[in-house]
């Protein structure tokens, strides 16, 4: 009886060694599943960060072409001719012509005339779009 006890605890030792090895295994597997979760997890992260910065850039490379355009456009037509006669008439005695105005020579142009005149010259060039 004796014999068989002993060799009872010796099978119950060897299975209970045998589950703490099973345990310690599963506890290692665990910890590098879960390590490999975060990685996982950190990819998919930064692949959506990607995908909304690169829906960004792609919506500022679109604003661009469409300032780019309208610049292109404003260019083939920079001077709206409604402006009164007597202004582009003065103007163009100072070489001021179709086109965008430079300001420095926009003011030696209007220097002979009141604070008033020369408020409302520039204010009828930035109406027609000459000056900006």
């Amino acid at each position: 009886m004796e014999n068989k006890e002993q060799e009872m605890t010796e099978r119950l030792e060897a299975a209970t060694t045998l589950l703490e090895r099973a345990l310690s295994w599963l506890e290692e597997r665990q910890s590098a599943l879960t390590g490999e979760v975060e990685k996982i997890s950190a990819t998919v992260e930064q692949s959506r960060r990607e995908a909304e910065l690169a829906e960004k850039l792609a919506a500022a490379e679109r604003e661009i072409a469409e300032l780019k355009a309208a610049g292109a456009q404003n260019a083939l037509n920079p001077l709206r001719k409604t402006m009164p006669v007597a202004t582009t008439e003065m103007l163009a005695k100072h070489g001021i012509g179709d086109g965008p105005v430079d300001v420095r020579t926009l003011d030696a142009a209007l220097a002979s005339l009141s604070l008033e005149q020369r408020i409302a010259v520039k204010t009828q060039l930035l109406r027609a779009g000459a000056i900006a």
